[in-house]
Formats: structure tokens, C-alpha cells, sequence
């Protein structure tokens, strides 16, 4: 990308311009990944009563939490093209109209056959959303000025368990027997329904470009339209990609998939079973645990990794470094999650798990900054989606596998092994598959970098 042009100064027209994005933008698609999230995991809480009720063992309930990714990864790629097609706003307001009432339906599952056909119509219903929004943000946001928006939305995950979790128990102990309805089935109904609504309201809300926001001036607008047009022109790599197909077939792009893999093994682990890892102490160390109590502690690491990766998505945006925070969150989690099955107090258990969380949530939205230096405009859905359609394998595999080795050993240590050791085949895999970006800042532009820090538009 060249510089920012003379006429249009980033002291007053660039800064009004991203503060309005943080204004309007940036709180709804936290809403929405936050929705999201709850209702992909909310079965982790669930599971706590439900599958007693259902008569689900720890592989049954591993099987269905992973073939949410069946539908999901199936999908993910048409979904993007399609989301390409007729504008972000019609095809994410879609997504979560749809998914919401599918997570609501699940609320009436009867047994396996039924939790499994939910969860893998819940993947095809959400298919396309989590990289339809990282595509969104490169309509929006210079790659310069991205890193801490695309933290800002994915913090949304840590957060949705930090709120979600209390609720999600207080929802099973507070509803249960109401209306004739378990508590579990009223949890599933409780982020549902509100999930349809703000599906409704994006569609409202969220314009699908710059060039269409009423709420921008007409300088801001401009002032938009010229960095993205400025950063789409730019040559990526040799030799920019000419269509999806070529984005489909580019082995880097594959690598980055492969490297998700691991990411994403450890990131789902730890929000499927956590709940069901801190039961485990009550016999693991002779303590007593309610379902509230459950749910507040599950809340504890997510909300520190809320903190910490924010912070650490600022500092790698103020020094544009991406690929050593990467690596470095995948193995403090791997370290963190080998060191929880060999401590002997539940306090040590849970600092691992909050080290282990906050490794894992300062380097997904990190990583997310890497494809982006390969990826032209032109490949940019079909890239993205199948980066996170082939790294969501790993949904599948690592759920599935961390059930059937409960079911097998009594307890969720091999699983928190599986994970460790997915994040250090995804910390090695991606440091090969990195190569140093091609593109320099030019000096205007690391000046504007480094004023957004000073004079954030956020106010922090």
C-alpha cells in the first residue's frame, strides 16, 4: 500500500472515520459472533443435565458436538461465494436468522439420532459467517487497521462464555420444570430466539461497503473507498491471484488451513469440555461444585483471555508483528494444558486452564492477520472460508476424540494432551508456512499507525 494522500489528513477525516466504524460496526458484529458462539457450545453447559436426561455418554455427546463442523465445513465455502454475490448485509442477517432457529429447535432433541441430525443442521445453518465477517472487515478496514477491530470481534468467544456461562446455569437452575421444559432445553431457547432478532436487525443495520454507510460523510467516505481501493491494487506476492480457483489451489493458502487445524483442535476442546473438566474435580479433588458454581468458574479463564488478548492484539498492531505472537500463544497453551493434568489443587488447575485459554485467544485473531498477505481481493471469500472450512476439521476430530478418551479413561487428561499437542504441531506448522510480508509500511502510513494509539479511536 503507498501512503495516505496529502488531502485527506488522518489527524481529522481518517480518525472520524474509523471512530464512526468502532461507533457502528464494531459493537454488532460482537453481538453477533458473541450469539454465535453461545449457540455452537451452549451444549458444553447443557451437557451437565441434559445428557443424563438423554442417556448420552461422553462419546455420544462428543460425536454430536463435533458433526456440528460436518454441515459447517460442507458449506462453508458456497456460502462465502454466495455471501460475495449479494452483499454481506442480505447473507449474514440470512446466517443468523437461520441458525437461531435452528439452535432453538434443538431445544426439543429426544435422544442421539436427534441431538446428532440438530447439531449437523446447526453447522450448515451457521456455514459462512465467522470468515463472511473477516471478509466484511477487509471491505471496511486497511490490513494496517485491522488487527485490533478483528480482536475486537473475536474476543466476542471469550466474552460469550464470561456472560453466557452464569447465565446458561442460572437458565437450568431457574427455568428448570418451567412450562414443562428441563432447564438444559430452555438454555438452548434463551440464545436462540435473541439470535433470530439481531439476525433480523443486521440486516438493517450493517451496510454492505463504505461507499453505501449514510452515517459516514462524504470525506470519509472517500477517505475509505481510496485506502481499500490503494491496498486492493497493491501486488500480493509474485503475482496476485486472478480468481477463487487459484486461491482453492495455492499450496500456501492450504498450509495455513493445515496449520488451523491445531489451533482450532485446542480452541474447541477447551470450550466443548470445560464445564464438564471442572465437574471432573469434584471427584478428581474431593470438592463440591452447584451448577451456578460450575458456570461462574467456567467464565474465569475465558474472561482473562478476553484481557489479555485485546492488550496483545494492541501492542501487535502498534509494532505490526503478528507471526511471534502466534507462535508464542500456542505453546504458553500447550505448555499450560500438559501442566494442568499433573498439578494436585483445583486452583492450579484453573490458572493452567486461564493460561491455556488466554495462549489460545491471543493467537487466533493474530493468525487471522497472516492469509490476509496472500490473499488478493478477488480470492478473498473463497480463501478465507477455506482456511477456517478445512482448520474446522479439526471441530470434528478433536470433540469426538476427547469424548471417546473420556469414555475410555475416566477422565478429560488425554484430552487436554490431544490439545497440547495439536497447538505444537500448529505453532511449528505455521512458522514454516509464514514467510516475512512482501510489504512494507510506507512512513505515512506507520505514522498513522502509530497515532491511532495516541489518539485511539476508541478513547484507549
Amino acid at each position: 500500500m503507498s501512503g495516505l494522500t496529502k488531502s485527506v489528513p488522518i489527524s481529522d477525516v481518517g480518525r472520524s472515520a474509523y471512530r464512526k466504524i468502532y461507533r457502528r460496526i464494531v459493537p454488532l458484529i460482537m453481538v453477533m459472533y458473541l450469539l454465535s458462539w453461545m449457540d455452537r457450545v451452549n451444549i458444553s453447559f447443557a451437557a451437565l443435565s441434559m445428557n443424563n436426561d438423554l442417556g448420552l455418554t461422553a462419546t455420544a455427546f462428543g460425536l454430536g458436538a463435533a458433526l456440528f463442523f460436518v454441515g459447517y465445513v460442507l458449506c462453508e465455502v458456497p456460502s462465502n461465494v454466495i455471501m460475495q454475490k449479494v452483499g454481506a448485509r442480505i447473507w449474514l442477517a440470512r446466517i443468523m436468522v437461520t441458525w437461531g432457529l435452528v439452535a432453538s429447535g434443538t431445544a426439543f432433541i429426544v435422544g442421539e439420532q436427534s441431538f446428532y441430525v440438530a447439531r449437523i443442521l446447526l453447522g450448515v445453518a451457521e456455514a459462512g459467517f465467522f470468515p463472511g465477517v473477516l471478509l466484511y472487515l477487509t471491505l471496511w478496514v486497511p490490513s494496517q487497521m485491522r488487527g485490533r477491530i478483528t480482536a475486537l470481534f473475536l474476543m466476542s468467544a471469550p466474552i460469550a462464555t464470561v456472560i453466557g456461562a452464569p447465565l446458561a446455569s442460572a437458565a437450568m437452575v431457574g427455568l428448570n420444570g418451567f412450562l414443562g421444559l428441563a432447564g438444559w432445553q430452555w438454555l438452548f431457547l434463551a440464545f436462540g430466539i435473541p439470535t433470530v432478532v439481531v439476525g433480523i436487525a443486521a440486516f438493517w443495520l450493517l451496510p454492505s461497503t463504505p461507499a453505501l454507510a449514510g452515517w459516514l460523510s462524504n470525506e470519509e467516505r472517500s477517505f475509505l473507498v481510496d485506502q481499500l481501493n490503494r491496498e486492493r491494487q497493491e501486488s500480493i506476492g509474485h503475482k496476485a491471484a486472478a480468481s477463487a480457483l487459484s486461491a482453492l489451489r495455492n499450496p500456501r493458502i492450504i498450509g495455513f488451513a493445515l496449520a488451523f487445524i491445531g489451533l482450532s483442535c485446542g480452541s474447541y476442546i477447551l470450550s466443548f469440555f470445560l464445564p464438564q473438566v471442572i465437574d471432573s474435580f469434584q471427584s478428581r479433588y474431593g470438592v463440591k461444585f452447584s451448577v451456578m458454581e460450575i458456570g461462574l468458574l467456567t467464565a474465569v479463564p475465558f474472561g482473562i483471555a478476553a484481557i489479555t488478548m485485546f492488550f496483545v492484539a494492541r501492542d501487535s498492531d502498534r509494532r505490526q508483528k503478528r507471526l511471534r505472537y502466534v507462535v508464542g500463544g500456542e505453546l504458553v497453551a500447550a505448555a499450560a494444558f500438559v501442566l494442568a493434568t499433573l498439578v494436585d489443587t483445583p486452583v492450579l488447575s484453573m490458572v493452567m486452564l486461564s493460561i491455556a485459554a488466554s495462549g489460545i485467544y491471543v493467537a487466533i485473531p493474530l493468525y487471522w492477520e497472516l492469509p490476509g498477505q496472500y490473499l488478493s481481493a478477488t480470492t478473498a471469500g473463497a480463501g478465507l472460508a477455506l482456511i477456517n472450512s478445512t482448520g474446522n476439521i479439526s471441530g470434528f476430530v478433536g470433540p469426538y476424540a476427547t469424548g471417546a478418551l473420556k469414555t475410555a479413561t475416566g477422565s478429560f487428561d488425554s484430552g487436554l494432551i490431544l490439545a497440547a499437542v495439536a497447538l505444537t504441531i500448529a505453532a511449528v506448522a505455521v512458522s514454516l508456512v509464514s514467510r516475512r510480508p512482501r510489504r512494507r509500511l510506507s512512513e505515512s502510513q506507520s505514522e498513522q499507525v502509530e497515532s491511532s494509539y495516541t489518539e485511539s479511536p476508541q478513547g484507549v
